[in-house]
């Protein structure tokens, strides 16, 4: 077995493709690269990236765990606002979350780039604003 070990690999051009097994990584321009998925199919790796993730326990107003959130505030029953550390370079990013049992999560009063507005209540309706212990969302799209 051979190992080499180094701290920079500079091209010849401006695309560089490094092979890893027999997976391509292809460099095409300055901050940009991509990675060979299914079949021949190539996916943007900054693109594909969750960019903010959180799991927020509303009965503390506190993060379990999070990534790229600064904190988080207490709005009211059933509605809080997560910042973010590195914020978003629009507004036109996409959010999943989720909620434990029957609760359903959505965005209300917008979204920024900095932080967005979450409600989280019962997914029949039967309930309205909730808290919950695992409000669970992950935002992709472009950072600033």
């Amino acid at each position: 077995m051979s190992e080499i070990i180094l701290d920079t690999i500079t091209g010849k051009s401006t695309a560089t493709t490094i092979t890893i097994g027999s997976t391509p990584v292809v460099s095409s321009s300055a901050n940009s690269m991509t990675i060979r998925g299914e079949g021949s199919n190539q996916t943007s790796i900054q693109q594909g990236l969750v960019k903010v993730w959180s799991c927020v326990n509303q009965g503390t107003t506190a993060f379990d765990d999070s990534f790229n959130c600064s904190s988080i505030a207490d709005v009211a029953t059933g509605r809080f606002t997560p910042s973010f550390t590195i914020s978003m370079n629009n507004a036109l990013y996409s959010l999943t979350g989720c909620c434990d049992a029957n609760g359903a999560i959505a965005v209300y009063g917008g979204k920024v780039t900095g932080s967005i507005q979450m409600q989280t209540g019962d997914a029949f309706g039967a309930g309205g604003l909730q808290d919950y212990d695992n409000a669970s969302t992950a935002i992709n799209g472009d950072l600033a």
